[in-house]
C-alpha cells in the first residue's frame, strides 16, 4: 500500500514549467508564485463529488480532465491566463491504475494551456476532488458578471445542450442510439473551456460567465449582479447537432437549463458586434448572438417572431436539485 507521499510523489510531482512563474511547486508547506506587474490574480475552487458531479465508476482519465476543465472555464469567463492550480483529494483506497490514468488526464490538459499543479493534499475518504485554479488578467480587464449594460447583446460560444442530452441517455430518460451517445457523452465527460475567447474578449465584452448549471440560471446571475433584465430568443440558441433532432419542447429545455455546457455566456455593446465575431475568429470558437439586456429586470424568453413564452425552467442547485 502507498503512503500518502509516496503517491503524490509518484502521480503528482512534477518537474517545474520553465517559465518562472512558479518558483516552489509541490514539495514544500506552500508554493511560491512569481506575481507579474500590472496584473490581477484571478483564483477559483470547484469541488466534484462521486454520485453528485460524476457516476461512481467513471472513467479517471476523463475525470482527470474533467475536474480541471471545470475550473479552467471559470478562469475562461474572466478573461485571465491560467497559472497554476492546486488538487485536494479523497480517495477511499489508493488503486495505481485509477491514479495513473486520473493524473494522466488532468495533466494533458493542463500541459495544452500551461497551468501547474502547485499542491494539494490527500486523504481517505469518499472520491472528492477539489481543485483551486490560479490566473492573471491585466489590472481593470478582467471580465465581470456586474457589468452588463442595457443595450448590451447577449452572446453565447459554441452550442449549448448535448451535455444533458448526454446525461439524460444515461439516466434511462430517453434514448439514443449508440453513436449518438458516443456524440454527446464527451461533450459531458471532456469539455473545452474556451480560455481563448475569454482572452480574446478582453476590452470588449462587458460581463460574462460560463454556462455550468444552465444558461437561465447562469445568465441570471449576471442579470442580478449588474442589475438589469434580459430579452433572450429561445430559437437562435446554437443548438448541439444531437439535440437538434429531439422534439421541440426537450430541445428548448436542455439548451436553456440543462448545464455541463461549459461555454461562455457575455455581454458586449451592439456597436462592437463585428469586433466580437473577429475576436472569436482569433480565437477559434464560433459565437451566436441571442438577446439583449434590458433595463427593466427579469428575464423574458421570446421566440423567432419576439413573442413571450412561458417556459417552466430551472437551473441545477445543488441543495434543490435531483
Amino acid at each position: 500500500m502507498l503512503s500518502e507521499f509516496t503517491l503524490i510523489s509518484r502521480y503528482f510531482e512534477r518537474p517545474a514549467r520553465p517559465d518562472g512563474r512558479v518558483v516552489l511547486g509541490v514539495g514544500d508547506d506552500c508554493a511560491l508564485v512569481q506575481t507579474t506587474p500590472g496584473m490581477q490574480t484571478a483564483i477559483s475552487t470547484d469541488m466534484l463529488v462521486e454520485g453528485r458531479h460524476f457516476f461512481p465508476g467513471a472513467d479517471p482519465h476523463l475525470l482527470g480532465h474533467k475536474c480541471l476543465a471545470v475550473n479552467l472555464s471559470d478562469l475562461a469567463a474572466m478573461g485571465a491566463t491560467p497559472i497554476g492550480f492546486t488538487l485536494a483529494l479523497a480517495l477511499p483506497s489508493v488503486e495505481e491504475s485509477w491514479l495513473a490514468a486520473f493524473s494522466a488526464g488532468m495533466f494533458a490538459l493542463a500541459d495544452t494551456y500551461g497551468c501547474e499543479l502547485i499542491g494539494g493534499d490527500t486523504t481517505k475518504g469518499p472520491l472528492t476532488i477539489s481543485i483551486t485554479v490560479f490566473g492573471e488578467v491585466p489590472a481593470g480587464q478582467a471580465l465581470r458578471r456586474d457589468a452588463a449594460l442595457p443595450g448590451d447583446d447577449i452572446w453565447i460560444s459554441g452550442t449549448l445542450g448535448d451535455a444533458r442530452l448526454a446525461l439524460a441517455a444515461y439516466r434511462k430518460e430517453l434514448s439514443l442510439s449508440s453513436e449518438a451517445l458516443d456524440a454527446v457523452a464527451m461533450r459531458m465527460h471532456a469539455p473545452s473551456p474556451r480560455l481563448a475567447l475569454g482572452t480574446a474578449l478582453r476590452g470588449i465584452a462587458h460581463a460574462a460567465i460560463d454556462i455550468s448549471d444552465g444558461l437561465v440560471g447562469d445568465l441570471g446571475h449576471i442579470l442580478k449582479r449588474s442589475g438589469v433584465g434580459a430579452r433572450l430568443d429561445v430559437d437562435a440558441l446554437p443548438l448541439g447537432s444531437t439535440l437538434q433532432g429531439q422534439a421541440q419542447p426537450l430541445r428548448r429545455a436542455f439548451a436553456l437549463a440543462g448545464g455541463d455546457d461549459y461555454e461562455l455566456c457575455f455581454t458586449a455593446s451592439e456597436q462592437h458586434r463585428d469586433v466580437v465575431l473577429e475576436a472569436a475568429q482569433r480565437a477559434a470558437i464560433p459565437v451566436t448572438r441571442v438577446g439583449s439586456i434590458v433595463v427593466e429586470p427579469g428575464l423574458k424568453l421570446i421566440d423567432a417572431g419576439g413573442t413571450i413564452i412561458e417556459l417552466s425552467l430551472r437551473s441545477f442547485d445543488h441543495f434543490s436539485s435531483l
